[in-house]
């Protein structure tokens, strides 16, 4: 059966005009009934060879009068949504009874019973409409940690088997006819983002579409999710599914993890909910808050205007439900908020970038077709130094990670795979987005299944035709992953300026215009030839990048440009100071121009305004294509600048210890230079009138 529109439709009004309550705890109701083991085995399974106690879902076919007696006492107390019982309905979860056949079976059930009682209690009062649920729980299983602290990488599911049976969940659910597909008590993004994947592939494979609901969990009091993220970042993560309304449930008691459900509320660009537990269970298994506590907090946190849905967790009654309907009656509901565009990626924090942001350092060393020596560690298997490279490329200022595998003596995805599974253990590293870097779209596929935050793909392309680029795109949809879209099509790479345009137009246009790609996760790399080949057809490749950026900035709304800057410089390896010297004028031209990021070494980017004024102008003829012999007058002085890069064999300059403090502290941070730090700053803590005037003077300049 296919849901009909208008109870979708009904939902999305209700949520403008009035905050809305779902109700409370089906596990602790159920415990209230004592049952004893025969009770979850019914008629049906009274010769089953396992014990069966504690497998709630399986209720709604042994026991459904009882489970209609918990939706009727939550509808009797004002819930506007009921859930369905099949927290634990998932295949993965029931595997744990041995009943993994019958997972979806169990959604279908739980749908039936729950719409069966909401449509009812709709008739009593049409103009107070009840809507249902379906639940799709978290399963017993994590994708993003490691089930053996002495195996980091090990998993203990994949994610192409969280798909399969959260696909079966949903398809039992939404032919059971729920309203809303809830995706909830998220202590992993990775599994919610295979719930996501699942949910976006039934709607496409059935051509329908229900409003999803996505809710995580915060178990302790530091923030984060279980598998590391913050609220942002989870925001970030799962965007991409276009929820109906995102929230918070379950976890500690509201007043303890307040700061992280207003902040999730804040980030998100949709409705918002909260149903949260009656505290934690005391040592006799019962909860201490009462309908009176959630009453006065939810009714302060409605007041400032963060909630649209409200309701119950572990430990609520049809009394919690009740005083929590009471306490948020006649409030206006959290008006939807207005945020400016971004590219909002995440690994375990969120890193956004809009149209003010600085430019973005993607580090490059982790590919083992760019680092000789993060190639030959991957190919000794290892993987606890070429972490280290990573942790390394972050240090130095990496805000995104490129990781490569591209090598034909690698098993590539084995190796992707490996790679990213270590680096989620590593929250030094995995605190940054990824960007899964492959020419292999296996590869690529197999990396996002890895990854829990929102990453980019490098690269998609036209290359092989608009079919495949369409799919490929509509994958990465599915994912949630930003893309690095290369100006390259079936004719080939594009070096103009004229044939980079025609490209990354036809690109932008099939993918905003006809798939809905979100235009600000396109990023376009319009190519980076090298300069100073002695060929005269590549000395305008840089000025056609410079010249396609400003293009795609000025007729590509929202969409970003990204490029791989070593390769300006390649007729130059062998002599790093003068590469370095090529890749700050090649950037500080293309930035000005609009260039949003770019690949590089994070650790080895030389400051223009700081070059020796001879190699400085010496470059720029180049980069610039300012001159016929522009190459030959760089290529006479580059021998001088090998070495230290300055052209002289001169000690190191103090010169600059003379300055006022101020102007010390500046040009320290600015050259990363740490000897002094302590002495100068405590100098500027001497002469400010406060110590936070140092930070917003002096720090705050460098």
């Amino acid at each position: 059966m296919k849901p009909s529109t208008p109870r979708p439709d009904a939902l999305k009004a209700a949520l403008k005009d009035r905050i809305l309550v779902i109700d409370g705890a089906m596990g602790s109701m159920i415990q209230e009934y004592k049952l004893e083991e025969a009770a979850y085995r019914g008629e049906r399974f009274a010769d089953y060879h396992l014990d069966l106690r504690g497998n709630n879902d399986l209720l709604t076919l042994t026991r459904p009068d009882l489970i209609r007696d918990i939706h009727q006492a939550f509808l009797d107390v004002g819930a506007d949504i009921i859930e369905t019982n099949t927290f634990n309905s998932t295949a993965v979860a029931q595997d744990d009874y041995q009943l993994g056949e019958i997972a979806e079976e169990l959604n279908l059930a739980g749908a039936r019973l729950a719409r069966e009682m909401a449509d009812a209690e709709t008739a009593k009062n049409p103009a107070k409409p009840r809507f249902v649920a379906g639940v799709i729980g978290p399963t017993p299983r994590t994708a993003s940690i490691s089930p053996d602290v002495n195996d980091p990488g090990a998993r203990n599911i994949t994610f192409d088997k969280l798909v399969e049976d959260y696909y079966a969940a949903v398809r039992g659910l939404v032919n059971g006819g729920v309203d809303l597909l809830l995706i909830e008590t998220i202590f992993d993004s990775l599994n919610a983002k295979a719930a996501v994947y699942a949910v976006l592939q039934y709607f496409e494979d059935q051509s329908i579409e229900l409003p999803i609901m996505i809710s995580v969990t915060f178990p302790d009091t530091s923030g984060r999710t279980l598998s590391g993220q913050t609220p942002s970042a989870f925001w970030n993560s799962i965007a991409h599914a276009k929820p109906l309304i995102v929230g918070t449930n379950c976890g500690r008691r509201f007043s303890e993890i307040r700061p992280f459900v207003e902040e999730l509320s804040e980030a998100a660009e949709c409705y918002f909910s909260g149903h949260f537990n009656a505290g934690l269970p005391n040592e006799f298994g019962e909860y201490d808050e009462t309908p009176a506590d959630m009453h006065d907090e939810l009714r302060d946190f409605a007041q400032r205007g963060f909630l649209n849905l409200v309701g119950g967790c572990c430990g609520t009654t049809p009394g919690h439900i009740e005083a929590i309907a009471k306490a948020v009656e006649g409030i206006a509901p959290r008006p939807l908020p207005e945020l400016p565009v971004a590219c909002r990626l995440s690994g375990l924090e969120p890193f956004n970038i809009s149209a003010d942001s600085l430019f973005v350092n993607v580090g490059e060393r982790c590919n083992v077709t760019g680092s000789a020596i993060f190639k030959r560690l991957i190919l000794e298997g290892n993987y606890d130094e070429a972490l280290s490279v990573a942790r390394q490329q972050v240090e130095n200022g990496a805000q995104i990670i490129d990781v490569n595998m591209d090598e034909g003596m690698l098993d590539a995805k084995e190796a992707m795979v490996t790679f990213l599974n270590l680096i989620a253990s590593e929250p030094d590293i995995s605190r940054v987005p990824i960007m899964v870097d492959s020419s292999k779209w296996d590869v690529i596929e197999a990396g996002l299944k890895c990854i829990q935050g929102k990453p980019v793909v490098n690269s998609i392309s036209l290359k092989e035709g608009e079919e495949e680029f369409r799919e490929r795109a509509s994958q990465c949809m599915k994912f949630g992953a930003a893309v690095v879209v290369m100006a390259f099509d079936e004719t080939g790479q594009a070096d103009t300026f004229a044939r980079k345009a025609e490209i990354c137009k036809r690109s932008y246009d099939i993918l905003v215009n006809e798939i809905g790609f979100p235009p600000q996760d396109i990023i376009f790399d319009p190519n980076i030839f090298a300069v100073a080949t002695g060929i005269e057809e590549h000395n305008n490749y840089a000025v056609d990048f410079i010249e396609a950026t400003a293009y795609i900035k000025r007729e590509l709304p929202h969409a970003m440009v990204s490029g791989g800057v070593s390769n300006v410089s390649f007729s130059f390896r062998g002599n790093n100071p003068v590469r370095e010297a090529i890749h700050s004028v090649f950037l500080y031209h293309a930035i000005k121009a609009g260039m949003d990021m770019g690949i590089v070494n994070a650790g080895q980017l030389a400051i223009y305004d700081d070059l020796p004024a001879e190699l400085r102008d010496a470059v720029e003829d180049v980069v610039l294509n300012r001159r016929d012999d522009g190459t030959e007058r760089l290529l006479d002085i580059a021998e001088k600048y090998r070495g230290d890069g300055k052209g002289s064999t001169q000690k190191e300059d103090l010169s600059w210890r003379e300055w006022p403090v101020a102007k010390r502290i500046e040009h320290s941070l600015v050259k990363g230079i740490s000897n002094f730090i302590e002495e100068d700053a405590e100098a500027a803590r001497q002469e400010a009138a406060r110590p936070i005037d140092v930070i917003e003077g002096p720090l705050m300049d460098g």
